[in-house]
């Protein structure tokens, strides 16, 4: 009986020892709890109550809802860097301000003469800042979405309008001061909207019967100048061969004159001595025959 109850005393003081480790463990659990939720709570506010909006951009915060209209559609303000809010009545819409490039597919516009043309305009524009909250309130929608609505609505009107003051021929002739019309007409409807236009760019393809037109023009202007290189080609080598004919006339009419000269020079350079020199010279070897004249006798030198 006494092992018994020694046995048991022991059972029943590891069943005591073990209640109080368990004990022990659970309120080192509850204190670990307390800082654990706090962190979690933390993370939660961080997450669902703040934001941060990048330099490049510009932060519009307002309320999901509001009665006040001088409010402008529950709009608090601008925002950048970190932003703090109530994600339950509050929002904050993100707005870049850097350039934004669009190139748009090509759609067709009708010229003064209703010929067809075909646009493929390419523009670059950035939000103003300071009208961030005029487009936000208009609008409440990103700027591809803009894009691909008001901007791209405005960008075919300035084409329709500008398009219906020129006739084909003018509009492909006057293309740079096409496109500055239609680049006119955007600053001016954009920028009252709070867009800048930064460049803006469109390639034009008449329809085919007028490039057709157009290349025949073309072809026909080259021939002609070609014709017209021929005709100068010829004139000048004409004149080429006139003056290598005129020239060849002067060298033989200054080559006359000089043996002319030459043999003026020479007869004037006999005198009676040469001619003397000359007949003795031919002379055959017969005596020579005396003939008396009025002063008395004067050798003559026979000559054959």
């Amino acid at each position: 009986m006494a092992v018994y109850s020694k046995s048991f005393n022991d059972t029943k003081n590891n069943i005591s020892s073990s209640a109080k480790n368990l004990m022990d463990k659970g309120n080192k659990f509850k204190k670990m709890l307390l800082p654990l939720g706090i962190i979690l709570v933390i993370i939660f506010i961080a997450t669902k109550c703040c934001t941060t909006i990048d330099s490049g951009s510009v932060g519009i915060k307002f309320y999901k809802w509001s009665s006040d209209s001088d409010k402008r559609g529950g709009v608090i303000g601008t925002c950048k860097g970190w932003v703090w809010y109530n994600p339950i009545t509050q929002n904050v819409f993100e707005y870049p301000i850097y350039v934004q490039r669009k190139t748009y597919a090509a759609f067709s516009v009708n010229a003064k003469d209703a010929s067809i043309f075909t646009m493929d305009p390419t523009i670059a524009y950035r939000l103003n800042p300071e009208k961030s909250i005029d487009v936000f309130v208009k609008y409440r929608k990103s700027l591809q979405d803009i894009e691909n609505g008001y901007i791209l609505t405005c960008i075919y009107e300035a084409y329709r309008i500008c398009a219906n003051q020129y006739t084909s021929d003018s509009l492909m002739a006057n293309r740079g001061g096409f496109e500055n019309a239609v680049r006119e007409r955007l600053e001016r409807s954009l920028g009252a909207e709070g867009f800048i236009v930064e460049e803006f760019t469109s390639q034009i393809t008449p329809p085919n019967t007028l490039a057709e037109a157009i290349n025949a023009k073309n072809e026909a202007v080259q021939n002609a100048l070609k014709a017209e290189n021929k005709v100068k080609e010829a004139e000048a080598n004409a004149k080429i061969e006139i003056a290598k004919a005129q020239g060849e006339a002067n060298a033989l009419k200054i080559k006359g004159d000089g043996e002319a000269y030459y043999n003026r020079v020479v007869a004037l350079s006999l005198n009676d001595l040469l001619v003397r020199q000359y007949a003795i010279e031919k002379w055959d070897g017969k005596l020579p025959t005396y003939m008396m004249g009025d002063k008395g006798a004067a050798p003559i030198i026979g000559i054959k």
